[in-house]
This record gives structure tokens, sequence and C-alpha cells, in this order.
């Protein structure tokens, strides 16, 4: 038996909040539509989303996680380190340092609810996505 579900990401207070809904297959059309119905706590929207599949074969009790996708961004503005230093921003000091003890080459600063900036990884996709249809 196989299942699959879009996993939404927004700010939260110390770690994402996340949302998980069921889905007939891995629809970024259909995920980007559904965004815009989450509203996580203090009214936090979701910067992006990822898909994964679950599985349990004959026997099994529980489901696994089989796959699951690259992350999805909802719109953003993608940052390299050099343009994060040149902003020459004293708030930026933590994300210039995570950036650099993490190997971190570019991040995504989305501001579709709260601000969030998160890490672009290799095979990642920023969208082209407003909050409203």
């Amino acid at each position: 038996m196989k299942r699959h579900f879009v996993e939404f990401f927004s700010p939260g207070t110390f770690v994402a909040e996340s949302t998980v809904r069921p889905v007939e297959q891995w629809d970024v059309v259909e995920a980007m539509e559904m965004a815009r119905s989450v509203e996580e706590r203090h009214g936090a929207t979701p910067y992006g989303f990822r898909f994964i599949t679950r599985e349990r074969k004959a026997g099994e009790l529980d489901s696994h996680v089989a796959d699951t996708s690259a992350m999805f961004f909802l719109g953003g503005k993608v940052l390299t380190l050099r343009q994060v230093e040149a902003r020459n921003d004293p708030s930026d000091k933590i994300l210039i340092s995570n950036m650099k003890c993490n190997d971190i080459g570019r991040v995504v600063q989305n501001d579709n609810s709260y601000r969030s900036v998160q890490p672009l990884r290799k095979g990642d996709e920023v969208l082209s996505w407003t909050k409203h249809a």
C-alpha cells in the first residue's frame, strides 16, 4: 500500500510549523493551490512544501517513508552568502555565521507571513507564487 502526502512548512517560534495533507499524486500545481488554505498559529502561512510517499508492505504494522521530494519554496528571494554580507545588516550576523559554518551557499528569504530564511539545497525549487490567487 502506498499513500502520497504534501507537507507544508510555515514559520514557527523555534522550529517550522507543519501541516500534512493527503494527495493523489505529487502535483506541484495542486499543492500550490492547497497552500492558500493552510494557516498555522499566529496567522503563519507556508513558505514551502515537500512531497512524501509512505509505504506499507503486507505483514508490516506501520508505514515508512519510501520517498520524499526536494523543497518547493512558495516565492521568495534567493540570496548568496556574498549578497547577505553585502547588505551590511547587523541583524544578519547569526545568518552569516550559520551559512559559513554549515557551508550553505544560498538561502531563500520568504516573507509570505513572517520572515523565514531557509537553505536552498540542490534540487530545491523557488516557485513563482503569491498568497492570493
